[in-house]
C-alpha cells in the first residue's frame, strides 16, 4: 500500500504486515513547542537489490538537499532537483513535492513555504520538510522525510548571505537498506555527523526515562 504516496486505509485494502516486505510509516504529532512530520522506511527481512538501491538513492537525495549551501532568498524550486538527481541518474523519479512548510503548533502542511514553483523564496527561520521518495506500483514505496530549519551558512564569501538546512528530526535511517558503495565520502561524513548528533541528544533522554532496550537499539542503529 505504500506504493500509493497518499494512501488511506480502508476495510477493502487493509492487509497483514509481514517481515518480508518494506514498511513505510509517515508519523507526526502536535506539541505545544512544535509540530513534527517524519517518514521512515524499513525492511524487516531481506530487501531485494532494487529496493536497496532505490532506498539508497532516495537517501542520497535527502542528504544532498539537506547539506546544500545556496544564496539567501533562493526559491525552493531552484534547489529542488538536488533531491532528485541520484534517482534521475538511473531513470527513477517520484510524483509528489519534495517538501512543504511546517508550522509551529500550526498546520502540518503550512503554506507558502516549500519547493514548488508557487512557493516563496527560502529565508532563515523557516521550517520545511525534505522528503524525496520512490514508488513502484503494486510492490513497494519509499519515502525519507525529515524536518529542516533554514539557517545561515558559514562561508568564506564576505558581504553575501548564504543559507543551508539544519535537520532537526533525530531518527536513524534503516542500515539494512543502505548500499554504502553508492554513497560519496561527503554523504557518509554527513551520515556519521547526523548519527553522532542523534546519540548525543536522544541517548541521554532514553537513559533518563530508563528505556534501556530503546537505548541499545539507538546505539546499534547509529554506529558509524
Amino acid at each position: 500500500n505504500a506504493a500509493l504516496a497518499h494512501y488511506s486505509p480502508s476495510n477493502g485494502s487493509s492487509r497483514t504486515l509481514s517481515a518480508g516486505e518494506m514498511y513505510l510509516f509517515d508519523t507526526g504529532g502536535q506539541y505545544l513547542d512544535g509540530t513534527t512530520d517524519i517518514t521512515r522506511t524499513v525492511h524487516w527481512g531481506e530487501p531485494t537489490p532494487l529496493q536497496k538501491e532505490a532506498y539508497t538513492r532516495v537517501l542520497m537525495g535527502n542528504i544532498d538537499l539537506s547539506r546544500l549551501v545556496f544564496p539567501s532568498s533562493t526559491a525552493g524550486r531552484t534547489v529542488e532537483s538536488f533531491a532528485r538527481r541520484a534517482l534521475w541518474e538511473v531513470g527513477l523519479n517520484y510524483g509528489h513535492g519534495t517538501g512543504h512548510g511546517i508550522g509551529n503548533f500550526l498546520s502540518v502542511h503550512e503554506w507558502p513555504v516549500g519547493f514548488q514553483s508557487n512557493n516563496v523564496p527560502l529565508v532563515a527561520g523557516m521550517f520545511t520538510s525534505i522528503e524525496p521518495g520512490y514508488y513502484r506500483d503494486g510492490e513497494f514505496g519509499i519515502r525519507i522525510e525529515d524536518v529542516a530549519l533554514v539557517v545561515e551558512a558559514q562561508t568564506k564569501s564576505e558581504g553575501k548571505s548564504f543559507l543551508t538546512f539544519e535537520v532537526v528530526s533525530l531518527v536513524p535511517y534503516d542500515r539494512k537498506l543502505i548500499d554504502l558503495s553508492l554513497l560519496s565520502p561527503e554523504q557518509i561524513q554527513y551520515l556519521n555527523s547526523y548519527y553522532k548528533r542523534i546519540r548525543e541528544r536522544v541517548g541521554p533522554e532514553l537513559r533518563r526515562q530508563q528505556l534501556e532496550e530503546e537505548y541499545k537499539w539507538l546505539q546499534e542503529s547509529t554506529k558509524p
